[in-house]
């Protein structure tokens, strides 16, 4: 065995922790020039939630806190959810970009796949947050279980499915530059 045997799992690593931490580190310095003031993605996904909460028939206003970098989800004059930064789900979008990149693909395929896996991960935001505001409408016991482990999952494994289809869309392009 020798270093060429290594070589697409080293390029697959260092594009992947080189977009990760770029992004990531983009992404920080931009939030960090906000102060206390919420970003607009935070903005944009409390919005959303909030209007499918009253599509839904309840009562939902989505508004910035004016103590702090997040916007309140209320019901009248209760605070039903605070919506921080790390709820926009662009943190999961920079995991999800940097193994598209890294396993790499043609760049027609990209051009319509990662727009819609940033689509598919929103969605699953959105729902996310509208199942953690019925949760904590009713003063749920089980919040912090389900905003903590059980829709932190339910979201990586979407993003796990979606890196599994990106695998197999491009399944004839890693066999090909293996046959000898």
């Amino acid at each position: 065995m020798n270093f060429s045997d290594f070589k697409p799992a080293l390029r697959f690593l260092l594009i992947f922790l080189s977009v990760y931490f770029v992004l990531n580190l983009l992404y920080g310095i931009w939030i960090e020039t906000l102060g206390q003031q919420p970003d607009v993605v935070t903005h944009w996904v409390s919005n959303q939630s909030a209007a499918i909460v009253r599509v839904m028939g309840w009562d939902a206003q989505a508004i910035p806190n004016p103590d702090g970098p997040t916007i309140r989800m209320v019901s009248g004059d209760r605070v039903i959810l605070n919506v921080f930064e790390g709820c926009n789900g662009l943190n999961v979008i920079i995991v999800f970009l940097a193994f598209v990149l890294a396993f790499g693909g043609s760049f027609k395929k990209m051009a319509w796949f990662i727009p819609l896996g940033i689509l598919v991960i929103h969605g699953f935001n959105l729902f996310r947050i509208l199942l953690l505001y019925f949760l904590s409408s009713n003063n749920s016991t089980y919040f912090y279980y389900f905003h903590k482990y059980f829709f932190t999952a339910v979201i990586y494994l979407a993003v796990f499915f979606l890196w599994w289809l990106w695998i197999i869309l491009n399944r004839g392009k890693r066999e090909g530059a293996n046959k000898d």
